[in-house]
């Protein structure tokens, strides 16, 4: 991260990424036994995976 994200910009970020996981898209991290995608997501944006960029 460059720059730290906005709450608005992370809560964007994280909702963008669980719609992708939800369509069908593979996750980027390794996970075991977790469905749900917004969790997933949380875990990606926490690891820093997620190619998504911000412009300000």
């Amino acid at each position: 991260m460059s720059m730290p994200y906005t709450k608005y910009e992370k809560a964007r970020i994280i909702s963008a990424r669980a719609l992708q996981i939800s369509m069908g898209a593979p996750p980027l991290i390794k996970i075991k036994d977790i469905y749900d995608p917004i969790v997933i997501a949380k875990l990606e944006f926490e690891k820093e995976v997620i190619p998504i960029d911000v412009v300000r």
